[in-house]
């Protein structure tokens, strides 16, 4: 429900320890919306930002398949992996 750049950056570095700038993120976001993957709007003005919009994006179902294809992609090449990596 919260998902605006800001947002979407810190949830990034949080998950891979890794520093993230915002350009890269919303390069991102509009190539996603591009490929019809996502959807963004402009919200109301807020008082703790002096006023400024923010761009929210909420994912669409193309962009769910996307995703899951990927995840399953992902999961079905690292298959295994783990035990391979314990008897390191």
């Amino acid at each position: 429900d919260d998902a605006y750049g800001a947002t979407i950056r810190r949830e990034i570095e949080e998950r891979t320890a890794r520093r993230l700038s915002i350009s890269a993120v919303y390069t991102t976001l509009d190539r996603l919306e591009g490929k019809s993957c996502l959807r963004s709007w402009i919200g109301d003005p807020t008082p703790e930002r002096g006023g400024r919009r923010r761009k929210y994006f909420v994912l669409q179902p193309l962009g769910a398949r996307a995703l899951k294809t990927a995840y399953l992609a992902f999961t079905g090449m690292t298959a295994g992996l783990a035990r391979r990596l314990n008897t390191l």
